[in-house]
């Protein structure tokens, strides 16, 4: 918790309330899978399988496993790779909905801050056609 929250939530209540006051606009437009830890923590591995560590180590690993049983050190998975293949389909089964999960989450806070820009310029939009 950063210390302007801690501080936000050691406050009184009408502190408290001036704190968040930009922020109640836009209560009502929670996110569509929640804020669980499960919903986050599926977000942040889902960006994780866009990052050149995951590339590299993925290709690294794949390059370990084809070197391995084409050279015959070690064989437990013969030429057609049916295991590596295998290991593929599982990762893309629980890669592809991660993904979608955690573009769902960046577009509603993508929509959520351009409602608020919307709303900051047609407000300083009346404050100009005030003065």
């Amino acid at each position: 918790m950063t210390q302007t929250a801690a501080a936000a939530e050691t406050a009184p209540q009408s502190q408290r309330h001036r704190f968040f006051r930009f922020h109640l606009p836009h209560t009502h437009l929670a996110s569509v899978f929640g804020d669980d830890w499960f919903a986050l923590k599926a977000e942040s591995f889902a960006r994780f399988f866009g990052t050149p560590g995951f590339l590299i180590g993925q290709t690294v690993v794949v390059a370990i496993w084809i070197i391995v049983n084409v050279v015959g050190a070690f064989v437990f998975d013969e030429y057609p790779f049916i295991l590596l293949n295998l290991a593929f389909s599982l990762q893309a089964a629980y890669a592809a909905p991660l993904i979608l999960l955690a573009q769902t989450r960046q577009a509603d806070r993508d929509k959520l801050h351009a409602e608020a820009d919307a709303q900051h310029r047609e407000d300083l939009h009346q404050m100009s056609e005030d003065r």
